[in-house]
């Protein structure tokens, strides 16, 4: 097809990622926003949202001469709803000497840094339409451009500067805040652990305005020469997060040499974003309050993907004081935060949800080798599910690694083990049984006898048909 002229004030369809195409229109991006570098791109509206986005422009077509042919692909009540309010739009406005106008929300939300990845835009009659998904209007606002951010990618876009201690404070090569409603705190930022999660957070840090300082505990990790130890991070910084795999390394990471507490003197504030059991978490929390320093726990719920989006879900406990002074780096890493009192609560309180996610994993797994084993489809089934109340992202992004055969991790399936292990030891402490967590934990323990440790927990699959 040949190329399109558009402009402001255009109505169009604008596609991002895997979602449906999406009536909008091209209007002034706010006086504070940076248009993205690279390829044309245009600043949309969404109708039916509160949605803005920086859309390139080959991932736009013109609305009216597509209408129909959308109108066939895609049948969602969200998505009529949206034409509707188009059509609603067009009605009052015809007629009018006057411009088209989308009235403009005060505040623009959790706002791209950056281009929409290339789409192919050959939509067909298989690719499953979403009706009401949960996820979609945060999905809108920060979608990046690719699945991965490893710290290559991260470093690419920033400038490195050598400060007197030695230590290497990363700043954004563009420090404006990218979303204007995020003021980045002035405070000096650290971070330890640069994992499928870390990647992730410390780049929407950076994105935000933060000045980071990293750290990271594998020599083998790319960009692990950028940080000398634990301590000296600490010692150069106002509050520092980590992000480690396990009990074993949150402890490590604090009490081994050159770590966390050497670097700890009074009013310096730690972070521990690692999911592990609440005892590890108290031990932590003395030996920090010990030396005069302040303590917060603050596992993330998500994916790396949901990490590079800047859309983790944050569980809090401890200080409320330094949770108040976190707000803006939650705001930049997460699409919402929950602050649970006490040390501890909110390790529990993870420890819960993931228990959750495993277990609901382990029976998606045994649904679709159920539905191979009778006959069945299983990409009907897949169909199916995704048009009743289970319908999710997550459904469907697991399913689909089944059925592709694709299982890059996206969430360690070791890392889903050990979280089911801590769940059941919860549940002993507390003598309540955990019989379903129990269950799913053997699955996902023959899995890790099969090698999938290091895949996506969505491998757990494997443990069926072997």
């Amino acid at each position: 097809m040949a190329a399109v002229s558009l402009r402001l004030g255009d109505l169009v369809w604008g596609k991002l990622g895997r979602y449906p195409p999406w009536p909008g229109k091209i209007v002034n991006p706010p006086k504070d926003l940076k248009k993205p570098r690279g390829k044309k791109c245009f600043f949309v509206k969404f109708f039916g949202t509160e949605d803005h986005a920086w859309i390139k422009v080959e991932q736009l077509k013109p609305y009216h001469a597509h209408k129909e042919e959308m109108i066939k692909i895609n049948k969602g009540k969200r998505f009529q709803q949206a034409v509707d309010a188009v059509e609603e739009f067009l009605r009052r406005a015809k007629g009018k000497d006057q411009d088209l106008t989308i009235p403009e929300s005060s505040t623009v939300k959790g706002m791209m840094a950056g281009p929409m990845a290339a789409f192919k835009w050959q939509p067909t009659a298989s690719e499953p339409v979403k009706d009401a998904d949960p996820h979609f209007h945060h999905f809108l606002l920060s979608q990046t451009e690719k699945p991965a951010v490893c710290y290559q990618a991260i470093t690419k876009k920033l400038k490195i500067c050598e400060e007197e201690t030695g230590s290497t404070s990363i700043q954004a090569a563009d420090s404006t805040a990218v979303n204007g409603s995020i003021t980045p705190t002035d405070k000096k930022i650290g971070f330890l652990g640069l994992g499928l999660m870390g990647s992730g957070i410390v780049s929407n840090l950076l994105k935000m305005g933060h000045t980071v300082t990293v750290w990271n505990r594998t020599a083998e990790k790319e960009g692990a020469r950028l940080g000398r130890t634990p301590a000296e991070v600490v010692s150069t910084c106002d509050i520092t997060f980590a992000c480690v795999s396990d009990p074993k390394a949150a402890k490590d990471l604090v009490l081994g040499p050159s770590g966390v507490l050497q670097g700890i003197r009074p009013g310096k504030c730690y972070v521990d974003m690692s999911t592990v059991d609440a005892d590890t978490v108290a031990e932590l929390a003395q030996v920090i309050v010990s030396r005069g320093g302040r303590f917060l726990e603050a596992p993330v719920s998500g994916n790396q993907q949901l990490s590079n989006d800047g859309m983790l879900v944050i569980l809090a406990a401890g200080d409320r004081g330094l949770y108040e002074d976190c707000s803006s780096c939650f705001q930049a890493m997460g699409k919402t935060s929950f602050f649970l009192g006490e040390v501890g609560n909110a390790a529990k309180m993870m420890l819960i949800v993931n228990m959750v996610q495993g277990s609901f994993m382990a029976t998606i797994a045994e649904g679709l080798t159920l539905a191979q084993v009778t006959g069945q489809s299983q990409q009907t089934l897949l169909d199916i599910l995704n048009q009743g109340q289970l319908a999710s992202i997550f459904l469907d992004q697991k399913c689909q690694n089944i059925l592709q055969g694709n299982f890059k991790p996206d969430f360690y399936l070791k890392y889903i083990q050990k979280d089911l292990r801590l769940a059941i030891a919860l549940g002993d402490a507390v003598n309540h049984p955990t019989p379903m967590a129990a269950a799913a934990n053997e699955v996902y323990k023959r899995a890790k006898a099969l090698d999938q440790s290091d895949n996506d927990m969505s491998a757990v699959y494997r443990a069926y048909i072997h």
